[in-house]
């Protein structure tokens, strides 16, 4: 159980961790993409201006800015970058169409990796688009008028770079991440066990009080009970006499359940593994609970396969079985009906009991395997009521033996237990 609550403890922890990191990690490579791709438009928009109309603006000029006696800008490593100086470091290439769609000026300068042939194949197809901007291969481009709107201008800019850049972030930012992610766990596993010290220290107190108060209770009961008996000895038995009795066996039995729960979350139910037959065995139990369901006028449907085997502690799996059959016994309606089957799914051997209802319960069918819980708690008012105990029960033993249990609703107010295990060894 402690090993249980650590481990669940750690998980929800790394989860947390790892929702943050991802944020983090994905805010950052966001930001950069879009800062990025703002740079990208500023240096389109500027080599535009220039291409569009040319000539040295006033704020391309690279002496802009340069003050006497001051370091050349080339030695400041604190001044920005100028316009000018952006566009110079940029690799593009430039292209012009007159009014009817003809290319009449091509400019590749600018790059090496680009021939006039390739610059106009890039440029026809971006033309017959119609964008204005817009990605092509490698390349961003923008397209623009030319002045007194005779044609247009197109120009590319190699954006690889950049590209480069941004898997170089992502991919820094992602071994970073990693690297924290495996640090934290470490970390989260290291004080997992004090962190739940304190709940861990609770429920040993818990359990250690339930095994006490059993053994204390013992001997009350056994001598209320033989104190009423002798009574009946001399009075005769009546009424009073009777629901004393009645309820200090109910009182006994939830006492012994309430040490059995004690031991499982003590881990003191591990048995021993062999191979028997599953059916074999469901078949003995169904046996034993045979005169409960005539009493009651129960139906019992049997469908067991041959050769399912299943290698888990014999002794507990039965106790399975029985509890499965008495929780059929407790709440199939009268003159119902209980179906019990094992097969053979794939590699897994699959027990499954079922049973007819009045009405299924109002909860999820999860919920019934949850300590002291009981769908109709007008039946503890009947003879055959339970403690609410025995699925739970049920569910230890079948994750005790590597298996699983889980209950589902069916159509006719059925409710079906099935149990899977790992099959033979």
């Amino acid at each position: 159980m402690i090993k249980a609550l650590q481990k669940k403890f750690v998980v929800t922890a790394m989860a947390a961790v790892t929702v943050l990191m991802l944020l983090m990690l994905g805010a950052v490579n966001a930001a950069n993409l879009i800062i990025t791709g703002n740079e990208i438009e500023r240096r389109l928009e500027l080599i535009s201006g220039e291409e569009t109309e040319p000539g040295m603006k006033p704020d391309m000029d690279p002496g802009k800015g340069h003050e006497p006696g001051a370091p050349p800008p080339g030695l400041d490593m604190r001044a920005p970058k100028n316009d000018y100086d952006t566009v110079m470091s940029s690799n593009f290439f430039v292209l012009r169409f007159d009014e009817n769609g003809s290319i009449v000026y091509v400019d590749v300068s600018r790059t090496s990796a680009v021939s006039e042939e390739d610059a106009k194949a890039y440029a026809q197809e971006v033309y017959q688009t119609g964008k204005e901007t817009g990605k092509s291969g490698r390349f961003r481009y923008l397209v623009r008028s030319s002045p007194a709107g005779q044609g247009k201008t197109v120009i590319f800019l190699d954006i690889s770079e950049e590209r480069v850049s941004g898997l170089r972030v992502l991919l820094l930012s992602g071994a970073a991440g990693c690297v924290c992610w495996a640090l934290m766990f470490a970390f989260v596993a290291l004080l997992s066990r004090r962190a739940i010290r304190p709940i861990a220290e609770s429920m040993e107190r818990q359990k250690q009080f339930v095994t006490n108060a059993g053994h204390e209770i013992k001997t009350p009961l056994a001598i209320i009970q033989s104190n009423t008996e002798a009574m009946e000895l001399y009075n005769g038995e009546n009424k009073w006499s009777r629901n004393i009795k009645e309820q200090t066996m109910r009182l006994d039995g939830l006492m012994k359940n309430l040490l059995t729960l004690a031991r499982m979350d003590e881990g003191g139910m591990k048995g021993k593994a062999v191979e028997f037959s599953a059916g074999s065995l469901l078949v003995e139990v169904v046996d034993e609970f045979m005169e409960p369901f005539k009493l009651r006028g129960i139906s019992v449907q049997t469908d067991i396969q041959e050769d399912v085997y299943i290698c888990a502690d014999r002794e507990q799996v039965g106790q399975l079985f029985a509890i499965l059959l008495d929780n059929a016994l407790k709440y199939t309606d009268d003159n119902g009906r209980v179906r019990c089957a094992v097969c053979r799914s794939g590699e897994r051997s699959v027990i499954r009991v079922e049973n007819t209802c009045e009405a299924l319960p109002e909860v999820l069918p999860e919920k019934l395997f949850d300590r002291f819980y009981r769908a109709d708690g007008a039946r503890t008012q009947k003879g055959h009521g339970g403690y609410g105990i025995g699925l739970s029960m049920a569910r230890f033993i079948a994750e005790a033996s590597k298996g699983m249990i889980r209950a589902e609703y069916r159509e006719g107010n059925v409710v079906s237990f099935e149990v899977e295990f790992a099959g033979e060894m």
